[in-house]
C-alpha cells in the first residue's frame, strides 16, 4: 500500500490518497479530500473538485475511473441544491456514472463538506460502468459489482416499518439480477435518524428480515455500519447504501470474528459481521464493519474516555485484520465517527499521528450505543495468489 499527501500543495483543500496496485496491474485508490479554509458550501465544493481533479491528474486518472463518492455534509437539508449543482456530487450525473452518497455527518471545521472517493484503474481496459437510478453497475470479467446508495422508505411510520420497506426494495432489486442477500451482498451502511430513539426498531426489522432469508447466527450476516445521519427527506428515519457482487463464490469469502477481543454481534441483538475478507486472484480485500470499544462479552470499555476507547477500538481492528492475514499498514481508508462533535479534532490528531498520510476522515455521528464515544470502519487490501479465483 502506498500513501500520498497533498497538504499544502493544493490551495484551500488537503488530499490524502492510498493506492494498491496488484500483480495484474489493476489499482485501487481511495481519496479523502477536505477544505482547509472557511467558505460557503458552493465555494468549498469548488475547492474539493479542484483538489480532487489535480490529485487524479497526478495518477493519470479521470472521473471515468470513479466507483463511489461519499460526501459528508454538515447541514444536508440546506446543502442539497449546491450538491446537485455540481456534476461530481450529483448522483444523477449520467455523463460520469458513479455511485454518489450524501450523508449528514459533519466533518470538523472549517469543512462544511468532505469527500471520500474510491477509484479503480485497469491499464488494459476502460471500466465498464452503467448507472440505473441510485445504483451503479460495474462489470469486471466474470464479476459484476452493484453499488447502491440512498435507499429509503419514508412512507413507513416507524424505523421498524421503514427498515422492512428498505430491505424489501433492495431484495427486489437483487432478485431482478438473480442475486440474494445471503450470497451476494458484501457490505451495507444503515443511516438512522435520531439513532438513540430509532435504532432498536431498525435492529429488530433487520434481524427478522435476515432470519426469514437464512441469515442467522448459524450461517452468517453482512459487514455493516449502523450510524446516525439525516436523509434529504426528513420523513426518512432510515436510509441505506450497499455493495453486492454477482459471480462471487463462497470460497472467496471469510467472515471475521476475533472472539478473543470481541463478542459475536448477535449476543446483544444485532445482526452484522465484524468484518468480511474477499479473496480474488491477485488480492484480498478486508471489509471492516463499524468497530467500537467492546470486549469479548459485548461490554463497553472505558466509558467516558474517548481516547482510551479509540485505543481499544484500534486494538479490535488489529485483531480482525490479523485473522485475515493483514495489519493496519494494509488499511487504505479509515472513516471515524465520534459522538461528541468537540472530539473530532482530537481524534483526528490521534489518528493522523498513528497512521501518517493514510486517507482518514473524522465526522460527528452518534454511534448506536450511547456509551460508545467513537467508532471506526474501513478497508484493507493485501496481495494474494489465487489463480483458481476470479480476478478483481
Amino acid at each position: 500500500m502506498d500513501f500520498y499527501s497533498y497538504n499544502g500543495k493544493i490551495r484551500h483543500a488537503s488530499v490524502n490518497v492510498s493506492r494498491f496496485r496488484g500483480p495484474s496491474g489493476v489499482s485501487e485508490f481511495h481519496f479523502v479530500v477536505r477544505p482547509t479554509e472557511y467558505g460557503a458550501i458552493q465555494i468549498q465544493l469548488e475547492w474539493l473538485l479542484h483538489a480532487y481533479r489535480e490529485a487524479l491528474d497526478s495518477f493519470g486518472l479521470d472521473m471515468q475511473t470513479a466507483v463511489l463518492r461519499r460526501f459528508f455534509c454538515s447541514d444536508l437539508s440546506n446543502q442539497v441544491s449546491a450538491l446537485e449543482a455540481c456534476p461530481f456530487s450529483n448522483p444523477r450525473n449520467a455523463a460520469e456514472p458513479c455511485a454518489v452518497s450524501w450523508v449528514c455527518q459533519p466533518p470538523f471545521p472549517p469543512a462544511k463538506v468532505a469527500l471520500w472517493a474510491y477509484h479503480v484503474s485497469d491499464p488494459e481496459v476502460e471500466l465498464d460502468k452503467t448507472q440505473e437510478g441510485a445504483s451503479l453497475t460495474f462489470r469486471r470479467e466474470t464479476l459484476v459489482h452493484h453499488w447502491t446508495t440512498g435507499v429509503t422508505c419514508p412512507t413507513g411510520n416507524s424505523s421498524y416499518e421503514q427498515t422492512r420497506g428498505i430491505l424489501e426494495q433492495y431484495n427486489a432489486f437483487l432478485h431482478t439480477r438473480n442475486l440474494s442477500l445471503a450470497d451476494n451482498v458484501l457490505r451495507t451502511w444503515f443511516y438512522v435518524q435520531d439513532v438513540d430513539a430509532n435504532y432498536q426498531g431498525f435492529v429488530a426489522a433487520r434481524r427478522e428480515f435476515f432470519a426469514e432469508r437464512g441469515l442467522t447466527p448459524d450461517t452468517h450476516f453482512i459487514a455493516s455500519s449502523g450510524i446516525e445521519s439525516l436523509s434529504t427527506n426528513t420523513a426518512a428515519k432510515v436510509s441505506m447504501d450497499a455493495h453486492a457482487v454477482s459471480g462471487v463464490k463462497r470460497e472467496q469469502l471469510r467472515y471475521l470474528a476475533a472472539l478473543d477481543h470481541l463478542s459475536p454481534t448477535h449476543i446483544y441483538g444485532v445482526t452484522f459481521e465484524r468484518g468480511t475478507s474477499v479473496a480474488y486472484q491477485d488480492r484480498k480485500q478486508v471489509i471492516l464493519s463499524g468497530t467500537a470499544s467492546v470486549d469479548r462479552e459485548g461490554k463497553i470499555l472505558y466509558p467516558g474516555e474517548v481516547l482510551r476507547q479509540l485505543d481499544r477500538t484500534l486494538e479490535n481492528v488489529e485483531a480482525l485484520l490479523e485473522q485475515a492475514g493483514a495489519t493496519v499498514k494494509d488499511m487504505c481508508v479509515f472513516i471515524v465517527y465520534v459522538r461528541d462533535p468537540s472530539d473530532r479534532a482530537l481524534v483526528y490528531q490521534q489518528m493522523r499521528e498513528r497512521f501518517g498520510e493514510m486517507p482518514i476522515e473524522v465526522v460527528a455521528a452518534r454511534v448506536c450505543r450511547p456509551g460508545w464515544l467513537v467508532e471506526v470502519e474501513g478497508k484493507a487490501i493485501i496481495p494474494a495468489a489465487n489463480p483458481e479465483l476470479p480476478p478483481f
